[in-house]
């Protein structure tokens, strides 16, 4: 089944951590959320990386340096290597190294991160508009990033230089809750200028690119919690992916997923990556997995028997998907779902 025509999630009779030779995880609603592991992680992916599965983390937050984030994630149980490590920062910077000269100074409005990933593609990173910058970079900066560096941005824009960004995911997980993500950031920018950046994360194809050259995946899996960055950038490279309920999408959204967004196959968690998954059959109108069967009934989902929530989803997004076609199901699901405590 090509990815274009998604209209269920995939069954797989081999565990998935030995059916793929790499995880491209991303970690935000994945791996940590506000800097905590989320549950059952750690185990998960020790157990993964014990099996033989190479295990590289690839975010489109672009505050921290890989240094940074192996350091953390080894605190938190999970060892890595900066080499393991792949972020939007470094995806952004090659996107400008790509098109300036060595040693060309670039206004950075972002963190840390940014303006290493510059220099290691030989760029001069700078804090001011005059500081006579021939592009500006865009990343996010953290929550204490002052309205003063959106204004840097926006003078050096409008002065006719191109502008860069890490990526526009408009919210981030926080451990409070959701946070606004770098996208939000973009959009001060972009209302101050009129201008639109060239972006080089999740789910756009230089991101990919450097994912794939600094991890030399051959059979790569996508594991993430996002369908518009981790599943549609799967879907933009040709690759399977894994949604994990962990992060920001819910049940509702991915029943109403484009195809452009609907993962290879979904799981709780990343004890996913430990299992095999189950097939979602049709018979008839119907679709079953597990000891449920989901259809359409009129304008709503609707979802007979019963069994593991999961596989209930897994039959309501086989019924959702093949209703809408290559478009989004609008179809009320929240019968359904609120039969599944998802």
């Amino acid at each position: 089944m090509s990815q274009a025509s998604r209209t269920r999630p995939s069954g797989s009779s081999t565990v998935l951590s030995e059916a793929y030779d790499t995880a491209l995880l991303d970690l935000d609603g994945v791996v940590y959320a506000g800097g905590q592991a989320i549950d059952h992680a750690v185990e998960a992916l020790g157990t993964a990386r014990d099996g033989g599965m190479h295990l590289a983390y690839v975010t489109n937050n672009a505050l921290r340096t890989p240094d940074a984030v192996a350091e953390h994630l080894t605190e938190l149980g999970v060892p890595a290597e900066s080499a393991d490590v792949i972020t939007s920062a470094q995806a952004v910077a090659r996107l400008i190294a790509d098109q300036l000269p060595a040693g060309a100074r670039v206004l950075v409005v972002g963190g840390e991160g940014l303006r290493v990933a510059l220099r290691e593609r030989g760029l001069q990173p700078v804090e001011s508009a005059d500081d006579g910058p021939v592009a500006v970079a865009q990343g996010y900066g953290g929550p204490d990033m002052t309205w003063g560096r959106f204004a840097e941005a926006a003078y050096a824009v409008n002065s006719g230089l191109p502008w860069f960004a890490s990526n526009t995911d408009l919210t981030i997980p926080s451990a409070r809750g959701i946070a606004p993500g770098n996208g939000a950031a973009v959009e001060v920018v972009r209302i101050a200028t009129g201008a639109e950046p060239q972006v080089a994360g999740k789910p756009l194809p230089p991101m990919h690119r450097e994912t794939v050259l600094r991890t030399g995946a051959e059979r790569p899996l996508v594991v993430g919690d996002r369908l518009d960055t981790d599943i549609e950038g799967a879907f933009n490279g040709g690759v399977d992916s894994l949604l994990v309920l962990t992060g920001v999408t819910d049940a509702a959204q991915l029943l109403a997923a484009k195809p452009e967004h609907r993962p290879t196959y979904v799981d709780a968690d990343l004890r996913g990556l430990l299992t095999g998954q189950p097939e979602v059959t049709q018979d008839g109108e119907g679709f079953g997995c597990g000891g449920w069967t989901a259809s359409v009934r009129g304008e709503e989902l609707a979802l007979d028997g019963d069994g593991e929530a999961l596989d209930g989803l897994r039959a309501l997004s086989a019924a959702a998907w093949s209703h809408a076609g290559e478009g989004s199901c609008g179809l009320d699901a929240a019968k359904a779902v609120a039969r599944l405590g998802l």
